[in-house]
Order: structure tokens, then C-alpha cells, then sequence
């Protein structure tokens, strides 16, 4: 089992409410997004396309996948709608001072 570590990952200032923003953690893609009165962390990869994320829209604690629409929780990663059957890849946030951290 790997020991996983917080990163700082983006400044507050820089996801504002509604925004998401695309930052590398620990050599991964992170989609950042800030909906529903909470960050959310998910892996910038749709799981039935293998497109990237960053592009969709987020909603009300879901983002689509910009190619098929498929949506997925921001929260627990998981598909809304079809397409996609299986699960996007969410992290932990964590807001230290100014920061946010992702724990990958």
C-alpha cells in the first residue's frame, strides 16, 4: 500500500465559484472544480471516452464529459447518466491558508 500525500495543488483566489481549473498533482491530471458551496477533485479523464474533463460543464455537484455527456458526481465519481458505467477517479481537498491541497 503507498502512503498518499497532500500537495499544493492551486491559491483559493484562483477557483472562484462555478470555475474549475486543470493543475498537475504528483504527475497526474486534476480537474479542480468549485460548485455547490465546495471544491471537488477529480482525475481529468472520462472513464468511457478517455477524453479530458476540463472542458465540460459543471453543475449542481456533477460535470459532463464534453464529448458523449455523460455526467459523474464530483463527489464520489460516479456516472449519472450513460454512456460511462464506471466511475471517475476523485480525490481528497483540503483548504490550508490560501491553498488548496489535493491528496493523490
Amino acid at each position: 500500500m503507498t502512503d498518499k500525500t497532500f500537495f499544493a495543488a492551486a491559491r483559493l483566489e484562483d477557483l472562484p465559484p462555478g470555475a474549475k481549473i486543470v493543475v498537475e498533482v504528483g504527475g497526474i491530471s486534476v480537474l479542480l472544480c468549485n460548485t455547490n458551496d465546495r471544491i471537488f477533485a477529480v482525475r481529468n479523464l472520462c472513464s468511457h471516452a478517455y477524453e479530458t474533463l476540463e472542458c465540460g460543464r459543471i453543475r449542481n455537484g456533477w460535470i459532463s464529459c464534453p464529448v458523449h455527456g455523460a455526467r459523474f458526481d464530483l463527489e464520489t465519481g460516479a456516472p449519472i447518466n450513460p454512456p460511462a458505467t464506471m466511475p471517475i477517479e476523485t480525490y481528497v481537498v483540503r483548504v490550508v491558508g490560501d491553498f488548496i491541497e489535493v491528496e493523490v
